[in-house]
Formats: C-alpha cells, structure tokens, sequence
C-alpha cells in the first residue's frame, strides 16, 4: 500500500507495510482517507534526527484525532534513514495521528535498544520524495509558543493520499 504525500516542498511517497505493521497502517490509512492530513504542517524539524507532522494546523493549533492505537514497534522493522514511524508521547501505547520520517539512523528509537523498552513502530518506508525530505530537514527553526524545532516558514502536507492498497 502507497500514500502520496503531496507538500509545499514537494511530494513523498511512502511504502506502508501491512504485514509487519498491520495496525499501525491500518490507523495511518484511516487518517489519510479521512483528510486529517489535508492542511498540516511538519511542525518538528531536527535536520540530523527526523521531521514530524501530522497533528497540527499553520497556526500550532493541535487536531483532533481518534483513540491511540497499541505499540507495534516489536515489528522486525527498525528507525532507518528514509523509514516512517509513528510519534508519541511517554506512554508507549499514546500514538494516534502523529508520524515522522527518519532522516539519520536512530536505532535508539527501536524496541530492543529504546531506554522505555517499547520503541517507536516503523511502519513503512519513503520510496518517491527523499530529496523532498532532505529539503524539509534543512529548513531553518526556531521556537513558537511552546514548541521547539519548528520551522520558521510552514512546511505544509497539502493533502494526503492512497495510491494503492
């Protein structure tokens, strides 16, 4: 199954792996084909660990979203350059709409090497757009509000949707 991320910094394609991450896809699709996605922002950038979006509007006004879904980091699949996982916050099991794409090897965020022993779940890969990714990553940051590593300009999803299933 593929998901065309379309942005203002151009478009990503990623590769969900429904074997592995059955859940996790599951819950992303969902997302997706509801157009959560549709008008947010990549509102965390860390340019040597990864870029985050999914939940928050131009304005750092967080959506709504649906229950959080079970952690399935213990998947076999490991936070690689170029993979996609889900966001969460210190409760292992608190991930909802939340992604980011990995932008160096962060092995730390797996299950077997993660501090909490759960990890962050891997659930697919950018196959289209990694040059994309690479432009976002070096967008200058600052603070806004509360949040740290945001981007000074809006990096905006446009819209998101699945090619294939």
């Amino acid at each position: 199954m593929k998901v065309l991320l379309t942005t203002t910094y151009g478009k990503i394609v990623l590769q969900l792996d429904t074997v592995r991450a059955p859940a996790t896809t599951e819950n992303f699709v969902q997302y997706v084909r509801d157009g959560h996605y549709d008008g947010t922002i990549f509102h965390r950038v860390i340019s040597n660990f990864m870029i985050q979006g999914g939940g928050f509007t131009p304005d750092m006004e967080q959506k709504p979203t649906r229950a959080p879904i079970e952690n399935e980091a213990g998947n076999g699949l490991s936070n690689e350059t170029g993979t996609v996982a889900m966001a969460r916050t210190s409760d292992p099991h608190s991930a909802s709409a939340q992604f980011f794409v990995n932008v160096a090897d962060n092995h730390f965020l797996d299950q077997a090497r993660s501090p909490d022993g759960w990890g962050y779940a891997v659930f697919g890969k950018v196959v289209e757009g990694m040059e994309t990714v690479e432009r976002i990553k070096g967008v200058p940051t600052g603070n806004k509000g509360f949040h740290q590593d945001v981007p000074r300009e809006d990096v905006m999803i446009e819209s998101a949707q699945v090619l294939e299933d």
